[in-house]
């Protein structure tokens, strides 16, 4: 896979862009696949990078996958037991492999899982998970970078998470759903992908009510049966490409979206003068005359979402005045400043704020991709910049956002 991302900057975009699936979501029921008896079919999963990682983590456990003709992906797992511990050189490279935690927990309640990699964006402890796996019964220990977990004497339990955590929530629902009694999570996320999961787990069987609020209910249940189910589209993906349309002054019809879940980048995009309009298709973006400043605070799902953030600071690098973003979620996602700047951009970062000074150009340079979501946002920019900008370490894009350079050239962009 090309590693560098060359992009000519100074072209509006134009056209219509159909959003893959959830990333997110795509990872998780991968995962939650196992669970299962029988051959589970995953429709509209992303071929990404991550997802490829997550593949082979099946395959190393000793589950069958396979990419069928319609482009869905087969996950069957073997009659018995899968392998319970999870390689490292595997999991380092991505950091959803610690929801195989839960997932081989609640398939045969004993798990080694190697603690996880990722993108370097802050810091992602596991203790919110191994505090809801301990009260729903499991003996956990941590050695030589492994998780050690044994579930003993499992029973439902009632756990509240002292912070909404994605993946923890993740972890106990898979955990849980094959846990004999009742169990209830309490602050969970309420995030669209965490809904994916409960349907996803429901349509195989599962007893889960209460998925998209703050307290879910689990009733657990011997046996989960597999089948066929679509993953919702990814709303990161969109709404990049929404900001495509107002950073380079063009026009897109983004399709495959559910409007809902991008209603808080909607808002941030309208108050930068973008016209934004939901219709039969999708979502229509177009350029306003002047990009506005606005001031963002991420937060958990409804809040504005921290993947949003890098695509966001690019979008107001060329405001029109003073922009403030707080993150408050990971304290490393930040490190996009250093590499806007190396384009022109008046970042000034305090902690975990900040203070965005639009300027009127941005130019082309060599920069480098630090994670996924800045490198999507390194895009963005280059696709304003004047002149040409290399994206090194492109292969973080390429983890989260299926075929962007063909869809930004189909949409009128210079890219190779």
């Amino acid at each position: 896979m090309q590693d560098t991302l060359c992009i000519e900057g100074g072209h509006p975009l134009h056209g219509r862009v159909r959003v893959s699936g959830a990333k997110n979501a795509g990872l998780v029921l991968m995962a939650a696949s196992i669970l299962a008896d029988g051959e589970t079919i995953l429709d509209n999963i992303p071929r990404i990078r991550d997802v490829e990682v997550m593949t082979q983590l099946l395959n190393d456990i000793g589950v069958d996958t396979c990419w069928n003709d319609d482009n869905s992906l087969s996950i069957c797992p073997p009659p018995g037991n899968v392998k319970n511990y999870t390689s490292y050189d595997l999991a380092k490279m991505l950091r959803a492999s610690n929801l195989f935690l839960g997932a081989i927990l609640g398939r045969q309640g004993e798990a080694i899982i190697s603690l996880p990699g990722g993108c370097d964006i802050g810091s992602r402890p596991m203790d919110l998970h191994i505090k809801g796996l301990q009260a729903l019964g499991t003996d956990i220990s941590i050695e030589h970078g492994y998780i050690f977990a044994r579930a003993n004497q499992s029973c439902g339990a009632r756990i509240y998470l002292d912070f909404p955590s994605v993946g923890a929530t993740e972890n106990i629902l898979m955990m849980a759903v094959k846990t004999p009694g009742t169990s209830i999570i309490e602050n969970a996320a309420k995030e669209p992908e965490i809904v994916d999961l409960a349907n996803f787990l429901n349509s195989m069987g599962a007893k889960i009510r209460g998925a998209g609020t703050d307290i879910i209910k689990i009733d657990g249940v011997p046996k989960l049966k597999a089948g066929r189910y679509a993953i919702i589209p990814d709303r990161i993906e969109a709404g990049t490409y929404m900001i495509a349309a107002a950073i380079s002054g063009g026009e897109i019809e983004v399709e495959n979206v559910i409007p809902t879940h991008l209603h808080p980048v909607v808002a941030k995009l309208q108050e930068t003068g973008a016209f934004v309009q939901e219709n039969d298709q999708g979502i229509l973006v177009r350029a306003g005359e002047q990009i506005l400043p606005v001031d963002i605070k991420t937060l958990p799902y409804p809040g504005f979402p921290t993947d949003m953030q890098s695509q966001m600071i690019a979008l107001l690098s060329l405001a029109r005045g003073s922009s403030v973003i707080v993150e408050n979620v990971f304290e490393n996602r930040f490190q996009i400043v250093d590499e806007l700047k190396r384009m022109g951009a008046n970042i000034k970062v305090e902690g975990h704020t900040a203070v965005v000074e639009g300027v009127q150009t941005l130019y082309g340079a060599r920069v480098k991709a630090t994670d996924l979501r800045a490198g999507a946002a390194l895009v963005l920019a280059a696709l304003v910049a004047r002149g040409e900008t290399v994206i090194e370490d492109a292969i973080h894009i390429f983890r989260g956002y299926e075929d962007i350079p063909r869809k930004l050239s189909m949409l009128g962009a210079r890219v190779k």
